[in-house]
Formats: C-alpha cells, sequence, structure tokens
C-alpha cells in the first residue's frame, strides 16, 4: 500500500476511534462540525486543486507514495483524509478543552 495513503487513512481510524472511544465529545453529532467541514473543503479544493496539477504542480508526490487516485483538480485523495484528520482534530481537542474548562 502507498506511504502517504496508508498513513492518512490510518490517521482517519485513529482520530474516529479517540473520539468514540475516548474524548466522546459528540462532536460528529453536531451539525456545525459538518458546515466547518464543508468550509474546509470549499477552500481546499481550489487551493489543493491549484497545488497539485499535474500539468503545472507545486507539491509534487512520489508515485510510490500515493494511491494515484485524484479527484476534482488532480489532487490526490490522501489529501483529503489527511485534511478530515487534521481539521477533525483540531476540533475534538477543543471541544475537549472547552468542556474541561466549565
Amino acid at each position: 500500500m502507498p506511504e502517504y495513503l496508508l498513513a492518512a487513512s490510518l490517521s482517519v481510524v485513529v482520530v474516529v476511534v479517540l473520539e468514540a472511544a475516548v474524548l466522546r465529545t459528540g462532536l460528529f453529532r453536531k451539525p456545525a462540525y459538518w458546515f466547518a467541514l464543508a468550509v474546509v473543503l470549499a477552500f481546499q479544493v481550489p487551493v489543493d486543486g491549484w497545488l497539485t496539477k499535474l500539468d503545472a504542480p507545486v507539491v509534487l508526490y512520489a508515485d510510490w507514495a500515493i494511491s494515484g487516485l485524484r479527484v476534482p483538480w488532480d489532487i490526490p485523495v490522501e489529501d483529503f483524509l489527511f485534511g478530515f484528520s487534521m481539521v477533525t482534530l483540531t476540533l475534538l481537542l477543543w471541544e475537549r478543552r472547552k468542556e474541561a474548562v466549565r
């Protein structure tokens, strides 16, 4: 399995398990979370698309590191997995901290 795909997929699993088994913030049930992800996606697609476009890439990925599956504008699918994990973990920790302060 390509290295970045493995790492990005594992990060999604870790974040979801962390929420379900440890943090238990209820974030996945909040419409505001899904709205926030939609906003992130709305900015990620044009920026990441520009950075990774195959005809003039700013960011290059080694062929052995990615799956090769690219969705809109040549964005490697792994970037979406990583983005989900990064944003979700940040929001989970933020929610947990907010609960601890109360």
